[in-house]
């Protein structure tokens, strides 16, 4: 496997000497939708871990701290904690996603409760900004600005297609975490799929068009870098460790790399991106997980791929779609691109 000179003005993120891809990842990573129930990913909260989340919203209600400061180890929350335990234990070995079911968010504390979220997030990872400018909480939510350049599409209502956060980041984040404050009336539904499951319907249908996805491409950044640093980046789609599969997977931002980049998109390239996204659309490769008011979704953001439907907005803006996100990587800076 050889990977070509990074065009000019990119960022080169390849790996000098990437692993050959395997021929077949062993089952367990590699799941299909039929194997999963909704007990694989649930993880319904007790009212001993409910009474503790609700001592710990309180404590941030009497002594004010800005929300960035906030750490688990200020707190008293065992159970609360093994229960956290567990839910990575689904995001590294299981299926790769979780749902906490709910906090009891009320509009009157929502603060409180997203401070409660940021707490709880921390026991998955470190937590680390989101945006070029240093956010570190990031809301999601439609703006009314049409999807494209410099607009991610976490601010519109459109569908997203199977991808990963950030494929186009020098420090891609490992986890994700989002918290619904409201969903949407109609659409706006996530699927999840294994990245792993793809990959070998890649090796078995298409393993030439495979070979590219495991060479370099150009990813838009979306304008999330400094004025004079380059607007697209050049890396793999997938990374093999010889252990491990480290997914770039976004399509969308692919083809948007090469426009930014006023390059053709190589026919070998546009063979296998198309491919990709038929097969992680394939129904037998996803499940269908919608978010509800309070719930508190987790994911690995290296091997799992996620999709949202368009969706349709309240008219009261008091009952928008609303999640609130967070991102947790070890390695790095916390900075932006660490």
């Amino acid at each position: 496997m050889t990977a070509s000179a990074a065009p000019s003005g990119s960022l080169n993120l390849a790996p000098p000497n990437p692993a050959p891809p395997p021929v077949v990842i062993p089952e367990g990573r590699a799941w299909l939708a039929e194997q999963l129930v909704p007990e694989d990913w649930t993880i319904p909260l007790s009212d001993a871990v409910l009474s503790e989340i609700e001592t710990l919203r309180q404590a941030i209600r009497e002594q004010p701290l800005p929300l960035v400061l906030r750490q688990p180890g200020e707190f008293e929350a065992p159970q609360l904690a093994d229960l956290m335990k567990r839910a990575k234990a689904i995001l590294d070995e299981g299926c790769g996603f979780c749902v906490l079911d709910r906090l009891p968010i009320s509009d009157e504390a929502v603060d409180e409760w997203v401070a409660c979220f940021w707490v709880l997030s921390q026991w998955i990872g470190r937590t680390v900004a989101q945006k070029w400018d240093g956010t570190m909480l990031y809301e999601v939510t439609d703006t009314g600005k049409p999807f494209g350049y410099g607009v991610r599409g976490s601010h519109t209502n459109v569908e997203l297609v199977f991808h990963t956060d950030n494929a186009f980041g020098v420090q891609v984040p490992e986890y994700v975490g989002l918290l619904c404050r409201n969903p949407a009336p109609e659409g706006g539904v996530s699927r999840f799929c294994s990245l792993y499951s793809v990959h070998n319907r890649m090796v078995e249908q298409h393993p030439g068009l495979l070979e590219r996805l495991h060479r370099p491409m150009l990813f838009d950044r979306q304008k999330e870098h400094a004025p004079d640093a380059p607007r697209t980046a050049w890396a793999p789609f997938f990374v093999w460790n010889g252990k491990r599969l480290m997914a770039r997977a976004n399509v969308m931002l692919v083809r948007k790399g090469y426009e930014v980049a006023e390059l053709p998109l190589d026919p070998e390239l546009s063979d296998a991106l198309d491919a990709v996204e038929v097969l992680a659309n394939a129904p037998e490769l996803w499940v269908e997980v919608p978010l509800e008011r309070g719930q508190v979704q987790f994911l690995n953001n290296h091997e799992l791929g996620h999709y949202r439907s368009q969706f349709t907005d309240s008219s009261d803006p008091r009952l928008k779609r609303h999640l609130y996100r967070t991102w947790h990587r070890e390695s790095g800076a916390r900075t932006y691109d660490g």
